[in-house]
């Protein structure tokens, strides 16, 4: 069986009473989405019902998120996203006596406008699977039912980073400035501060498939 076999039969195997809500988690540019997305499916194909979140629909706007500037590593760590509004209006809600009822973003990224979206209710035998940087910084872990670490090689993450962002960040040296200052900068904070390793309950290393 591969870890990531053993992955999805280990969540399949839990049971809290209400959506299990699980974190994915890892430095930018680490896989992140793309284990969440492999979970949903994985999940699914059993016959459970599955959804997928995304953090990139709780950032704050773009005033609060380059506040401190546009290249602050602390400014990303601090501002970068809304996780009252996330804790609000995912974790909560899927929680112990909660609605059971989400909206899976606040913001349309692409507009830097806020969104109403309709409630969207969810099974009480889902597995709801969340991808994001630094969700287990606190007071998140207190609402998650699981966590994963993706432990990509910064270098690695990095190297992703540049050939997925360099289009939008103003080619191959400024995406790189990018990671180097602000992105992996911010991460490197992240991992000195909460170290999400030793928080997760199961740490993926980069050959998880």
């Amino acid at each position: 069986m591969s870890v990531g076999d053993d992955l999805v039969q280990d969540v399949l195997s839990r049971a809290p009473g209400h959506p299990l809500r699980v974190a994915i988690d890892g430095v930018t540019a680490s896989g992140k989405t793309t284990c969440a997305r492999w979970l949903v499916d994985a999940v699914a194909a059993q016959g459970r019902p599955s959804v997928h979140v995304t953090m990139d629909g709780f950032h704050h706007r773009r005033a609060h998120r380059y506040r401190q500037g546009r290249a602050s590593a602390l400014g990303y760590y601090r501002d970068a996203y809304d996780f009252d509004a996330f804790a609000a209006h995912v974790l909560i809600p899927l929680g112990p006596n909660g609605s059971g009822a989400i909206r899976r973003r606040v913001i349309d990224l692409a507009t830097d406008e806020p969104v109403d979206d309709p409630l969207e209710p969810v099974p009480a035998d889902a597995i709801v699977v969340v991808d994001g940087t630094f969700l287990h910084r606190p007071p998140l872990p207190e609402y998650w039912d699981y966590t994963v670490f993706v432990d990509t090689p910064m270098d690695v993450a990095r190297a992703r980073g540049i050939a997925r962002d360099a289009e939008a960040l103003g080619g191959t040296e400024a995406a790189g400035r990018a990671f180097d200052q602000r992105y992996h900068a911010a991460c490197q904070i992240y991992l000195d501060e909460v170290d999400p390793r030793a928080r997760a309950t199961r740490v993926l290393p980069i050959d998880w498939r």
